[in-house]
């Protein structure tokens, strides 16, 4: 169910972003040089059609910009009171009722939007991102009550990675469905309802922590408080001082910025990429966009049950594991990215090379997704806020940047886009190398006012550091 959440979250996350480019009316650009533009859709033989009829607005590359950007405003606001509030309350209604939310406002966006005032849009996007911030801080929460460290990277690896299968269906199904349709508000009130029907059953079937569960067998109980020993059942404030300080904190913080960069420009414009570079029509374009996450999601599958598997086994130490995946996760995207807009007008190439690059990102989830567990099983859920929520200001930025880059959907203007894109993720993999750990803080324990000092700290501690 937690996988389903991340999924319905980002079906709705970006729904808009397909949709978007059968809601603009499609203008016409001086074009560049012959190499610098890709043929022209109205051509004979071009092989796309010419666009869904319907509703469209007037709005230029830096309005549809804000518009995608303005989902991040919110989203990056809640993550904070999500965590708190999920490791205060539990987490089932935490990431219920954002869901819930999400799910309604996404409902609402074609009346709105067919208003014509974007600025509304942007309003209600705003909304949309404030119901889903609370989405991973309260999983987080919710997955260190639940799951033991043995199983922290393959479980975390697929409930984060409902985020990619999410893109996936988000990509393909919108375009068939507002090709078949012939109306772009149809994504909507399909990704609408599945979150509502989402939160239907997620109220009944499921809750915060084995205590609360009523139908948890007593050897899975006392399995999971074995297991879960270090996770605290105490209510206990939150050691902000010591969190801000933490320096492996700031280091995902980096990494978490750079994965979002790299990641949201992929997910927000590569349907603008395959429609206003390469020219697709909107069911092509939709299901080739879909690609990569395909390949994205078996890798983050297959990468989380390795990852696990080298720590078992003694292989890889948690923090040189969580460096490595996440170093693959960073150098394999931004290469391929950037040898994307090198293909020029070859389709085929293009998503060759987009896929192979996102299947590269799909080691960032038994990587850096997974280490704010390791850092604080406690206040996972407030270190994912922090994390998640510095991160999305990517999400901010990139839309928009993109949209003022992008005017004339040239590949050189692309072209920067992505040389942009490869530079922060290398300088933010950098950071994390140097300054990351997997292992727990001394901030974690209850009580504590600075580094634990008792034995079986320190015996954990001399066993981790012999793996090195």
């Amino acid at each position: 169910m937690g996988f389903l959440a991340v999924l319905n979250a980002y079906t709705m996350r970006i729904a808009l972003s397909v949709a978007i480019t059968e809601m603009v009316i499609k203008k016409n650009h001086t074009n560049g040089p012959a190499d610098d533009t890709c043929p022209d859709p109205s051509m004979p033989g071009g092989g796309v059609s010419p666009g869904i009829p319907g509703d469209r607005f007037d709005w230029d590359e830096e309005t549809q910009g804000l518009i995608l950007s303005s989902f991040y405003w919110g989203y990056v606001i809640t993550h904070m009171p999500g965590g708190i509030l999920a490791e205060k309350f539990g987490g089932k209604y935490s990431l219920g009722l954002g869901i819930l939310s999400t799910a309604i406002f996404t409902l609402l966006t074609p009346v709105v939007a067919r208003t014509g005032d974007w600025g509304w849009l942007c309003f209600l996007r705003v909304c949309v991102g404030l119901g889903e911030g609370t989405t991973f801080p309260a999983l987080n929460a919710i997955l260190a009550k639940w799951v033991p460290l043995s199983e922290r990277s393959r479980i975390g690896s697929l409930t984060f990675a409902g985020s990619l299968l999410g893109t996936v269906i988000g990509n393909a199904v919108s375009g068939v469905l507002i090709e078949a349709t012939q109306d772009w508000g149809s994504v909507f009130y399909l990704f609408g309802g599945l979150g509502v029907l989402w939160f239907i059953i997620w109220t009944f079937l499921c809750y915060s922590d084995p205590d609360s569960h009523p139908f948890i067998s007593d050897k899975e109980k006392i399995f999971l408080e074995k297991e879960l020993a270090s996770v605290s059942k105490q209510k206990k404030d939150i050691p902000w001082k010591a969190i801000f300080t933490s320096v492996p904190l700031w280091a995902l913080i980096a990494a978490q910025i750079g994965h979002d960069w790299g990641f949201f420009t992929m997910v927000t414009d590569l349907p603008k990429y395959m429609s206003d570079v390469l020219k697709y029509n909107i069911s092509d374009s939709g299901t080739l966009s879909a690609i990569p996450y395909v390949v994205m999601w078996f890798v983050s599958i297959g990468s989380g049950w390795l990852c696990d598997w080298l720590i078992k086994k003694n292989y890889m130490g948690i923090t040189f594991a969580r460096k490595f995946f996440t170093t693959v996760a960073s150098i394999g995207p931004g290469i391929f990215m950037l040898a994307a807009s090198y293909a020029g007008c070859d389709g085929t190439l293009t998503v060759v090379l987009f896929t192979i690059a996102m299947g590269f990102m799909g080691t960032f989830y038994c990587g850096m997704k997974v280490n704010a567990l390791d850092l604080s099983p406690n206040f996972a859920g407030t270190c994912m806020a922090i994390v998640n929520g510095i991160g999305a200001i990517s999400g901010i930025i990139t839309p928009y940047l993109i949209g003022a880059l992008t005017e004339d959907h040239t590949l050189t203007q692309w072209r920067l886009v992505f040389w942009i894109t490869l530079g922060v993720l290398i300088v933010t993999n950098i950071i994390y190398i140097i300054f990351a750990s997997g292992e727990e803080q001394w901030w974690n324990t209850v009580g504590s006012t600075g580094p634990i000092e008792s034995s079986t700290y320190k015996e954990d501690q001399s066993k981790s550091e012999n793996k090195y």
